[in-house]
């Protein structure tokens, strides 16, 4: 008697939608939602002003609380010696990552360097694996939301800014579609 695997044994006992279910069903999967201007246009605006607004606050914080900043690095066990010039780098990469991000220009690439910067915030920041108790709980929060940002900043580094961005207009003026006065 020919045993199926036990992932497909669940399978095979659950009910099967009829043939011409199955193939509606998989038409609906392809089919959007909203229009191309929310989804091309609007959502990835919306998304680069949204990962913006915490890389904001965090060059905020840096340059009107660069002592508190520095006292929260060396917390961490971080080299005291190290610390100003790892402040002033994170400092550009936030100021530098959101401009290109909220105006669209080279969104990709800043994107992608600033989900480096924050996997390397967040280990050497937010190592949960080394705390105890409710700092464990926070740091892994905090941790885990920085993950959260990765992956939409790794979204727009596959998928670009969207339609209304800097990136997205040269393009069209690359094309001959934007006339330049």
């Amino acid at each position: 008697m020919h045993r199926l695997p036990p992932s497909r044994a669940v399978l095979h006992h659950l009910p099967r939608l009829p043939k011409e279910g199955r193939g509606r069903l998989k038409r609906m999967s392809n089919k959007p939602l909203v229009g191309p201007v929310l989804t091309d246009a609007v959502f990835p605006l919306g998304a680069r002003i949204f990962i913006s607004a915490i890389f904001v606050q965090g060059a905020l914080g840096k340059i009107l609380g660069w002592s508190g900043q520095a006292s929260y690095m060396q917390s961490h066990n971080l080299p005291a010696q190290l610390i100003p010039a790892m402040l002033g780098v994170a400092l550009l990469i936030e100021a530098a990552g959101v401009l290109c991000l909220l105006l669209g220009w080279q969104a990709r690439a800043a994107a992608f360097v600033m989900c480096l910067y924050l996997g390397v915030v967040s280990v050497l920041l937010h190592n949960f694996w080394a705390a105890q108790g409710m700092a464990a709980a926070g740091m892994q929060t905090q941790f885990l939301k920085n993950v959260g940002i990765m992956g939409g900043l790794l979204m727009i580094a596959a998928h670009g800014p969207g339609r209304w961005s800097a990136d997205a207009r040269g393009n069209l003026r690359q094309a001959g579609k934007i006339q330049t006065a």
